[in-house]
């Protein structure tokens, strides 16, 4: 696999701006085509060129950006819950869930797309299977969690596909029934019947139980430059209290979530200044995060294309991908298995948002009840002549 990357263009580029806001940086989700190969011989990338702005305007639309990737899910979901009125909001959501349908209260709908086929499941880790919590590093599952994502795994092929460190990913699951992706999918570890062997980035590896696997990395050639800018970070967020930089091994995680407000602009700006020096990185929004990532044509939904191939589920009548996550960078996946009519999304909200998926839920607890839900069905249909 031939990877390859432009140094020709500056960082801050959009060639489809979001929400008519005045976002001056390339969304998360990058163009797919349903009819290119996951193993294509190029995963190139073309920035268009963009007239650099003023600094206002660079720290405004960074702000605008950070401000709009930033729901205050914790509070919209303190109002939902109270009996004491409907209010605006409640009638938001409301609205919201007849185009996007609780996948607990749809689970009839769900049922009858599978039967006769094999579901696959793919989630993401934070804010799915763990709740969103101040401090990244302690981002666990709960036990009652862990032992249904065991469980899910005895019946269906299950793989999280992360933001995080493959290696992070694994220490806060802990599951060996799983399969991982982390750095958004460009750190895939999966089985050796899968024949990857003529691409680029993809090696014979063992597992954390010495089993052989395939390890496929297809931005092995940036981490010299991750860590130098993981470094960069490090050393200029020192002036801002709250700040949290994180090496997700294939991108940096730049955590703004304990950050005074007033200061978000000064974090964008921080992160811009370093970004301008190297047009092969870009960058992408989460929850009160900003991710510096390799400027290559990869990403959730690329890596949920590659699971399912390895995984020997690709281009199967009788395979259903269902794909649980609550973040922007989710919509690569969800908007996968849309176009392609492969499967269902669901995305993990308590805030109106849209989205390509087809469900929804509400937070990581509703998950855990979807999950259970769906082992329930299978050991039922399972044990009906």
């Amino acid at each position: 696999m031939d990877l390859k990357s432009t140094h020709s263009s500056p960082i801050l580029v959009d060639s489809a701006p979001m929400n008519n806001s005045r976002l001056g940086l390339r969304s998360a989700l990058l163009p797919y085509s349903p009819n290119s190969s996951i193993f294509s011989s190029s995963l190139i990338l073309n920035l268009a060129r963009r007239r650099a702005g003023t600094l206002d305007d660079v720290q405004a639309t960074l702000f605008d950006s950070m401000i709009s990737s930033s729901p205050a899910h914790n509070k919209l979901s303190r109002e939902l819950s109270s009996d004491t009125m409907l209010g605006d909001i409640d009638v938001a959501y409301l609205n919201w869930l007849l185009k996007y349908p609780s996948a607990l209260a749809s689970f009839d709908q769900i049922e009858n797309s599978a039967k006769g086929k094999r579901i696959a499941l793919f989630s993401d880790y934070d804010g799915t299977l763990s709740p969103i919590v101040d401090n990244p590093d302690r981002a666990f599952m709960s036990n009652a969690m862990r032992a249904t994502v065991q469980n899910v795994a005895k019946h269906f092929p299950t793989a999280i596909i992360s933001g995080r460190s493959r290696e992070k990913v694994y220490e806060f699951v802990g599951l060996t029934e799983l399969y991982y992706a982390g750095s958004h999918g460009m750190d895939i570890m999966c089985p050796v019947q899968a024949d990857c062997s003529g691409n680029k980035g993809c090696v014979r590896s063992t597992d954390e139980q010495g089993k052989e696997v395939n390890l496929f990395q297809p931005a092995r050639e940036f981490l010299p430059l991750i860590n130098e800018v993981f470094n960069s970070l490090v050393e200029v967020m020192k002036n801002i209290a709250g700040t949290k930089v994180e090496n997700n091994k294939f991108c940096v995680s730049v955590h703004y979530r304990n950050v005074d407000q007033d200061k978000w602009g000064t974090v964008g700006q921080y992160v811009h200044d370093i970004l301008k020096q190297h047009p092969r990185l870009k960058l992408t929004h989460g929850r009160k995060v900003l991710e510096i990532r390799p400027v290559l044509s990869w990403d959730k939904g690329k890596a949920l294309e590659f699971l399912l191939e390895s995984l020997g589920l690709s281009n199967c009548d009788d395979v259903l991908p269902i794909y649980v996550g609550d973040d922007r960078t989710d919509e690569d996946a969800f908007k996968v298995l849309r176009e392609g009519n492969r499967g269902f999304g669901i995305l993990v909200s308590s805030a109106p948002k849209e989205s390509s998926a087809f469900y929804s839920l509400r937070d990581p607890s509703e998950v855990m009840e979807f999950l259970k839900t769906l082992v329930m069905w299978k050991e039922k249909s399972s044990s009906t002549p």
